[in-house]
Formats: C-alpha cells, sequence, structure tokens
C-alpha cells in the first residue's frame, strides 16, 4: 500500500494492498492487488446490479494493515483512507461512475479569470453529533493543515495552490491575507494563486476535509483515536475502536442525505496476514477483504470467487537515479528499460493479468471520452526484451558488451512478490546486458528515506494517483519538486509542466501534458513496468460498493441481500 503523498513525507509500512497508497507518493508494491489489466477492470467493476435488502444490514470488511492515524488533516497514508473516506466528507467526492459530483457542497461556481471558487453548502449539514457544520469548519480545518505543529502530510496540497497559503504555513500570512472564506454559514469562497483546472479535482483529497473544531481543540491529537471523540460528517460515524483488531461504523443519522444510506453497521477488521484473511474470507466468517494473495489470483478469477477488478491510475516502475554516473546518461537509462521481459514478468513471477506499461504516466485520464494516451509512442519499448537494441544503446554509451560497466546496484524493501520480481530483473539486466548486478533489500521505512536522499542507483517504486488527473504524475519528474526522486531535470519538460499547471482548456491541457510526457519518457527517466489495477474480493450478496481510481472504497450505497 502506498504512502500517497504529492508532498515529500515518507511512507510508512509495507503494503499489500495499493500499489505504495501510499495514493500515492511513491508507494510499495503490492504486486497480487494491482495488476489487471485495464480493459477487465474496466468491466469488472460494472457488473454490479440493484439489490434489495435483506436481513441485517451488516458487513465486515477485512484490511490487511493498520493505518498511521485516522486524521484527514494529517494522514497521506492509504491504510487510513477506509475509515476516512467512509466517515468524512469533503465539498465534492465522487460517484459509482468516477463522475466528481458534490459532497456537502450542492453545487459551485468558478470566476471568469479561474481563481475564485465558490461553493454552497447543502441546506442543514450537521456533523454526527447533530451539531451544525457551516463554512467556517472548512475555514478551521484548512487553517489547521496550515499550521505546522498539525505535521499535515499533505500540506502541500494546500500551499501550492491556495492564495495565502504558503505565508500562513511560514508564519508571515495572516487568516487574512489566507485565500479561504466563509462568506456566510453556507458559502465558502477559495482563492487560488493562478488558474488551476484541475483544482476540483485536488479538493476531492481528504486534507481539504472539515474537522470539528471543539473536538479537536478539547482533545487534541487524540480526538481520533477514541469512538466518543470522532466526530464527522460523512455517511457512517465510528462507533467502537479496538486497537490493532477493528473499527466498527454505523449508520450517521445526521449525514445530509442518510435516508438514502441502506448498511447500518460496517466493520474494518485488521488481519495483516493475507493467507489467513483469505481463509476467513472463503470460510464466510468475513464478507470482503482487501488483498488478495497473488498465488490464489487464478483460482479466485476462475471460480468466480467475489474477485473485484477496478481500474487504478497508477503505474509500477523502478526509479533510476539520473543525478549519479552512469545513470545520468540516457542511453544507459534506454539500455536498462529494452533490457526488461515485461511480459516475463507479468506472466511468470507476477503471474496474474497486466498491462505492459513504456512511460510512467499511466492511461485512464479521460477529455471528452477519449483516453489522453491513446495512439501514444512506446519509446522504443516492447513487452519483451530487445536484447540487440539494448545492447547498442549501451555499447553507444561507451560500455560495449557491458565493458568498463560498473556493478549495478539494484535495491528493494522487503517484500516477497518485490523479490522474486527483483531477483528476475537482476538475471534479466545481468544476461541481457554482461553486466554485474548488486541487490539489496531493507524495511520500507530506510529504504525510502534512502530513495529519497538520492542513495541508490536502481530502486523498486512506483505511483498511483492521488486524485483523477495526469497533474498527480507530472511533478514526479519536474526539476526540484519534492516527488522528484529519480533527480531527473530537463528545462522543456518543466516548462510544459508549468503550462498544464495554468492551462484552464482541458484538451489544450491534455497536448500539452502528451508533450511532457513524451519527453519525459523518450529520455527514460524511469524503468516502467505495467499499468495496474486494484483488486479485492467480495461476497456476492453484498452490492453497492464501488472504488475510484485513486483507490477511495464507498460503503454509502452498500446492500445487503
Amino acid at each position: 500500500m502506498k504512502k500517497k503523498a504529492i508532498s515529500a513525507a515518507l511512507a510508512g509500512a509495507l503494503a499489500v494492498s495499493l500499489l505504495s497508497a501510499c495514493s500515492s507518493s511513491s508507494e510499495p508494491q503490492n504486486i497480487a492487488d494491482v495488476t489487471s489489466s485495464s480493459s477487465e477492470a474496466a468491466s469488472s467493476s460494472t457488473t454490479q446490479e440493484a439489490a434489495e435488502p435483506a436481513g441485517a444490514q451488516e458487513m465486515t470488511f477485512v484490511l490487511n494493515n493498520t493505518p498511521d492515524g485516522l486524521d484527514p488533516g494529517v494522514t497521506n497514508n492509504s491504510f487510513a483512507q477506509y475509515v476516512i473516506i467512509n466517515c468524512f466528507e469533503g465539498l465534492v467526492t465522487y460517484d459509482e461512475s468516477g463522475s466528481l459530483v458534490g459532497g456537502s457542497a450542492e453545487d459551485w461556481k468558478v470566476s471568469d479569470d479561474g481563481t475564485v471558487y465558490t461553493f454552497h453548502l447543502r441546506d442543514g449539514l450537521k456533523w454526527s453529533d447533530g451539531t451544525p457544520l457551516t463554512a467556517s469548519d472548512f475555514v478551521y480545518a484548512i487553517q489547521r493543515v496550515l499550521t505546522p505543529e498539525t505535521t499535515a502530510q499533505y500540506v502541500s496540497m494546500v500551499t501550492g495552490y491556495v492564495k495565502g497559503a504558503q505565508e500562513y504555513y511560514d508564519g508571515t500570512g495572516t487568516a487574512e491575507d489566507l485565500g479561504v472564506k466563509a462568506i456566510d454559514d453556507q458559502t465558502l469562497e477559495i482563492t487560488l494563486l493562478q488558474p488551476t483546472s484541475y483544482f476540483i479535482d485536488v479538493l476531492s483529497m481528504w486534507v481539504y476535509d472539515p474537522v470539528q473544531q471543539a473536538t479537536v481543540e478539547a482533545n487534541g491529537d487524540s480526538w481520533t483515536t477514541s469512538a466518543e471523540t470522532y466526530i464527522c460528517n460523512g455517511p457512517f460515524k465510528v462507533t467502537e475502536m479496538n486497537a490493532n483488531e477493528s473499527v466498527v461504523l454505523e449508520k450517521n443519522e445526521n449525514y445530509w442525505d442518510a435516508d438514502n444510506v441502506t448498511l447500518e453497521k460496517l466493520t474494518f477488521r485488521y488481519i495483516l496476514d493475507n493467507s489467513t484473511a483469505l481463509t476467513a474470507y472463503e470460510s464466510g466468517e468475513v464478507d470482503g477483504i482487501i488483498s488478495v494473495p497473488s498465488s490464489d489470483y487464478a483460482r479466485l478469477k476462475a471460480e468466480n470467487a467475489g474477485l473485484q477488478v477496478y481500474p487504478s491510475y497508477g503505474t509500477v516502475y523502478y526509479n533510476i537515479n539520473c543525478s549519479v554516473e552512469p545513470y545520468d546518461d540516457p542511453l544507459v537509462r534506454k539500455a536498462l528499460c529494452l533490457a526488461i521481459d515485461r511480459q516475463s514478468l507479468i506472466d511468470n513471477v507476477v503471474q496474474v493479468d497486466a498491462e505492459p506499461a513504456y512511460s510512467f504516466l499511466a492511461p485512464g485520464y479521460m477529455v471528452d471520452g477519449v483516453d489522453i494516451t491513446e495512439g501514444r509512442s512506446d519509446y522504443g519499448l516492447s513487452a519483451t526484451a530487445d536484447v540487440e537494441a539494448a545492447q547498442a544503446a549501451l555499447a553507444e554509451a561507451g560500455y560495449p558488451n557491458g565493458e568498463g560497466f560498473p556493478t549495478l546496484q539494484l535495491s528493494y524493501y522487503q517484500d516477497d512478490t518485490v523479490s522474486r520480481i527483483v531477483e528476475a530483473m537482476a538475471e534479466m539486466l545481468k544476461t541481457n546486458l554482461n553486466i554485474e548486478v548488486e541487490v539489496s533489500s531493507n524495511d520500507w521505512a530506510i529504504f525510502y528515506e534512502n530513495v529519497v536522499q538520492g542513495e541508490y542507483e536502481v530502486a523498486a517504486m512506483g505511483w498511483s494517483a492521488d486524485y483523477l488527473n495526469p497533474m498527480s504524475f507530472l511533478p514526479l519528474f519536474m526539476t526540484g519538486d519534492s516527488t522528484n526522486n529519480s533527480f531527473y531535470s530537463n528545462p522543456e519538460y518543466d516548462a510544459l509542466v508549468q503550462q498544464v499547471m495554468s492551462e484552464s482548456d482541458p484538451q489544450a491541457a491534455a497536448e500539452l501534458t502528451m508533450q511532457a510526457a513524451d519527453i519525459a519518457s523518450n529520455d527514460y527517466c524511469c524503468l516502467p513496468l505495467y499499468y495496474k489495477s486494484n483488486t479485492f474480493l467480495m461476497h456476492d450478496n453484498i452490492s453497492g460498493f464501488y472504488m475510484t481510481a485513486s483507490g477511495n472504497l464507498y460503503f454509502k450505497d452498500v446492500v445487503v441481500s
């Protein structure tokens, strides 16, 4: 699972669910959960039919790791997302079709110059304790995120867009200077630094969720550690917190759309061992599990055992440190990319359906009904290794037949599946390029710290978008960006990304995006392997759930039949 971060916040524990959720920054890769083809995902996620409630409207869903916290203003850890997105609702949210819709906001308008967003909140919004929720709660929540003592891991998602936010964070600006105002109880105004066509997508992130000032100030950091003080505003509220065992949610009768919430009780149970979780699922002890063991994927699919496959806006790739020799040479990076047999990794190591990747930018973002990556180049790469071309590129870089090339340091974090992939890749690089490869591993925290510090050569990595727009990917290779752990730099790429950021026309932004992606991909800024999907298991008496391409799993429409 990833620690989803557009900031440089350090990712946490090893993941076994989404590719690094943590969402979303560089992330640990769980191969079993992320590698089904996009075409299969598109069809599998739309097969649910409306069902009539039958019996107790209660269900249990297994999570494979405990979150680092449940504060929407602090965490960027995707282990927390299942509780947060079902207990909190921001200004906007996603529906079952993946479309952005109003959440706490009924509607909104954007000024002619694209810098001022005015949101009209729904009538009668309440917190789960029954007290009124107003525009001032959103103002407080954002100011709290911008207070350094909060240690908000997604703070850059506010400072990078909202007028006066960086100054407020630095202590050089005031609340009056901050571009977040409550015009009245039901009207919120957000002023941006510059026109940003995708800002409404950014607002879907939980860092913009409201939090109740009274409960935060009364309980400090501990407000999220007790069911009694975990005041929220979404379709469910927390009624039990059992450390390292479970979190129990029940229907929030004060939610604005409570009349349309059928599920009465939702238990998130923590089972860290995937095999144990699968046994609980197959015995009927639980209704669903988030992590599908790769060794059982084919069997579960063949048995029609409730395998759910959803498109994921993410890519599995390996970082190449572009700042150190000899990897600062695009020809060397090209040779590495050409030497890998992606299809063999998919078929023989991962052993599930997957789409080979030739770029860091994942498919899945549509403009006018067309995927913006449709028809793009393969950048000279293919599903299988092109040994002749790989050796030619390495020779052109000054290392004919691998002569004189230093031992390649291939590093990864401790995970059985990733270990198998690394071993296979090491053998491909040795055989196809005639070079020496030294493999090393560490736990995720130490491994990722080394990556952030540039203390690596080639390292296991990947990315899941934090919001459904290519701008969740493009900063990864911008010069000096906190997420650029490949240390790639190209002024032409940087200039195009800056244009994308301010372009208000979606089609023009898409064209600029692909121009930028072409530049970085032709420079072989990383070593792409495959595009990912999200998979989980759910028994067929549960319907109405849906997952977005950013990995958020919604239960507000669930019916137990």
